[in-house]
């Protein structure tokens, strides 16, 4: 995935002047429920009675659409209205995607953040304004979230490195694509891979960030192999990479076993014909549907869990048939 840095800076600027004007008015105009998971200070409504904004961090990646998809058909079948916001991965555009939902005075927000250090403006916007928030996939560094639905994302690192180490042992020399700087996941995955590989003794030759995103990823990889001699795999940090960088592998032909994070279709087809060894495959229709039920407990006056973990699963040759969405 890809974020135009150039510009952020004046973007963020503005929107955060957009942010404090709306969190102020906000205060007076707010829904009155707080973004903490306290049950009885919530005002009751059902699902039909709900206005919910969406913003997603993109869906020109097949796992956000996929979660996207889950959201739709979920709230339309519980009468629930929605507005979905795609922020093309632009931190900027996500945060006066959520000032929109504050300033039209929903009654929720589902937020899957670009970047989890640029989301916290917005999520403090939305709790001066009494909107309960819930993250998706990735956390944020600040404000108050009424909870937080993942994967376990260091757990999916560390299972990335057993994996690799099962196949090519545990002095493996292995080159790692990162995501975009500054997401959770990229870190969450980036530490647990790490930690793993250490404790392991698989040898890391280099990391670069790919931005989650497949073409930038074909390109990083051919000049990390260039750089880098004796190779025998690759860690990608989702399957776009992954799938990238499948594509500069067969280029070069060289025999590289390539290993991602997310479980998407194409890549359970790569597996089944060789070209990808594996994949930690997660859950993304199920974290939208988690994440939108949390809501529902929320405005019905259960307790939510802070942290809500969705499953994961390692996918190899053996099981590609199976945990796919």
């Amino acid at each position: 995935m890809k974020l135009t840095i150039g510009k952020i800076g004046t973007r963020i600027i503005a929107g955060l002047s957009g942010i404090a004007m709306v969190a102020s008015l906000g205060a007076c105009g707010g829904t009155g429920l707080g973004g903490s998971n306290n049950a009885q200070s919530t005002a009751r409504k059902n699902p039909n009675q709900l206005t919910i904004g969406v913003a997603i961090s993109t869906t020109n990646n097949p796992y956000f659409v996929a979660m996207d998809t889950a959201i739709r058909s979920m709230s339309q079948k519980n009468g629930t209205k929605i507005t979905i916001a795609d922020a093309q991965n632009d931190a900027s555009t996500q945060l006066n995607d959520i000032q929109n939902f504050v300033s039209q005075k929903v009654d929720a927000i589902l937020v899957n953040p670009v970047d989890s250090d640029s989301i916290v403006p917005a999520i403090k916007s939305a709790n001066n304004a009494g909107i309960p928030v819930v993250a998706m996939d990735r956390g944020s560094n600040g404000g108050t979230v009424l909870a937080t639905v993942a994967s376990d994302n260091v757990e999916a690192g560390k299972m990335a490195a057993d994996a690799i180490s099962k196949v090519y042992g545990t002095s493996a020399k292995v080159i790692e694509l990162s995501g975009v700087p500054g997401a959770s996941s990229t870190i969450d995955r980036g530490n647990g891979f790490n930690q793993e590989a250490k404790k392991l003794g698989i040898d890391i030759l280099s990391s670069q960030s790919a931005n989650f995103d497949r073409t930038t990823a074909l390109n990083t990889t051919q000049n990390m192999l260039q750089a880098n001699k004796g190779v025998q795999a690759i860690f990608a940090q989702n399957d776009e990479m992954a799938l990238g960088a499948m594509k500069a592998v067969q280029a070069s032909g060289q025999k590289i076993g390539i290993f991602g994070i997310d479980g998407e279709s194409e890549t359970h087809t790569a597996i089944k014909n060789g070209t990808i060894t594996a994949t930690i495959a997660q859950q993304p229709a199920k974290i939208g549907e988690m994440a939108l039920k949390a809501l529902y407990d929320h405005f019905s006056g259960k307790k939510v869990s802070k942290t809500i973990n969705s499953p994961i699963y390692l996918v190899d040759k053996t099981n590609a048939d199976q945990h796919n969405w």
